[in-house]
This record gives structure tokens, C-alpha cells and sequence, in this order.
């Protein structure tokens, strides 16, 4: 039975758990963002690190994905992918991105535009050495946003590369696959209100590296 638009349009919910004006907030809009995702991590949110993560093309198309947020530095935020997998391409070509924590559980959001860079080499192999063996496998394996046939494919190059790394301790990290961080010039930290009346207060990077913080309309 299909879904009537009616019932879509339908579905909505009163925000009422808190709000956020300008006293509210620190001057540094990173130390807000800590402070909020440790409350997303007293509130037990389901996995608080998740983060949409938007690039564009080469078409001039955004495209967006759900990505893992793995560190928090006072320059910005990291997360670790293929280099060679389409967001690594179009980081490539386009060094500009957006992202997004949605925290429902809060009736928050964290809406951040930055500026992309590869971190250092030390750091994604440090991170990768954390890695559980068997993401270590995946990420040689994975012709990560290539085209394969079926699933096999897939883990037939897995068998491949667990043979391949059979009795060494330790699993080198691909030259393809490593760490980005996301500096902010941008942040909007958003709070549900009732009557879709939401608290926005934005945070602009200016030229001397300070912030700015305002206001905005929902």
C-alpha cells in the first residue's frame, strides 16, 4: 500500500528540550561544539560522532554521505576515508565542504563549512594502527565507490588481502587511504523550539582568525 503524500506531510513533532541563546554559547566555536557533543555523550545519543559529510563534483553537484567523526583538534575536525573513493575525488578537485551533526535525541544540529586538507602521514597511521584487523583487510580490499559485478568480488579480494598479511602483526596502511581535516570558517549551532520558532546562533571566521557570533532567523 503506498503512502499517501498527506500522511507524510502530516508527520511533525513539538521541539521542547531546550534552548540556546547568545549568553549561552562560548566565544570559540569549536570549545561550544565540545561542549555540546559531550552532552550528546551524556545523553546517550546513538553514535554522536555521526556526521553528513557534503562535497561537490565535477559536475557541480553536491553529493553527501554519512561519515564518522574520529578527532577533534582546535583547527577542526578528522575523519579517515579512500583517498581514491568519489568524496576523496571531488575533495580533490573541490577543497571546499560541509558538514552536519544531527542529534535528535537533543533536537540539535551542528552545521559546519570548512576547508579540507589530508592530515599528516604520523596521523592516519596512527589512526589506522587503532583500527580492528579486519577494517585494516577492508580498507586494502574495498575498490571503494568503483563499480563491482557482486559481493564476491568483494570478498574475494578479502581473502586475498588476508592471505597476503597472514602472520604479520601488524597490517600497513594503504598509500590510498587516510585522514582529512574538515578548519571551519563557518558554524551554526541550532536548537528545536516549539512552534518551529528553533534558536540559531552562527559563528563566521574573520580574517584575523577571530569569530564572530550572531543570531539568525529559523
Amino acid at each position: 500500500m503506498a503512502i499517501e503524500h498527506k500522511d507524510i506531510a502530516a508527520i511533525r513533532e513539538d521541539y521542547a528540550k531546550g534552548s540556546l541563546s547568545e549568553n549561552d554559547t562560548l566565544d570559540n566555536p569549536i570549545e561550544q561544539f565540545e561542549r555540546w557533543f559531550q552532552q550528546a555523550l551524556d545523553g546517550e545519543v546513538v553514535e554522536p560522532n555521526a556526521m553528513v559529510l557534503s562535497t561537490i563534483n565535477r559536475e557541480g553537484f553536491p553529493s553527501s554521505r554519512v561519515v564518522l567523526l574520529k578527532d577533534l583538534k582546535s583547527e577542526g575536525f578528522s575523519f579517515f576515508t579512500n583517498y581514491t573513493s568519489q568524496k576523496g575525488q571531488d575533495i580533490e578537485q573541490h577543497g571546499k565542504v560541509s558538514l552536519l551533526f544531527f542529534w535528535p535525541e537533543l533536537q540539535r544540529q551542528v552545521r559546519i563549512e570548512g576547508i579540507v586538507e589530508k592530515l599528516p602521514a604520523e596521523d592516519s597511521d596512527e589512526y589506522y594502527a587503532s583500527r580492528p584487523r579486519g577494517s585494516q583487510i577492508g580498507a586494502w580490499a574495498s575498490p571503494q565507490s568503483q563499480v563491482i559485478a557482486d559481493r564476491s568480488v568483494l570478498e574475494e579480494r578479502v581473502a586475498t588481502y588476508e592471505d597476503k598479511f597472514a602472520g604479520q602483526p601488524l597490517v600497513p596502511r594503504p598509500t590510498f587511504w587516510g585522514g582529512y581535516l574538515v578548519k571551519p570558517v563557518r558554524m551554526e549551532f541550532w536548537q528545536g523550539r516549539s512552534s518551529r520558532l528553533h534558536d540559531r546562533i552562527v559563528y563566521t571566521k574573520a580574517k584575523n582568525n577571530s569569530w564572530t557570533k550572531k543570531r539568525l532567523a529559523p
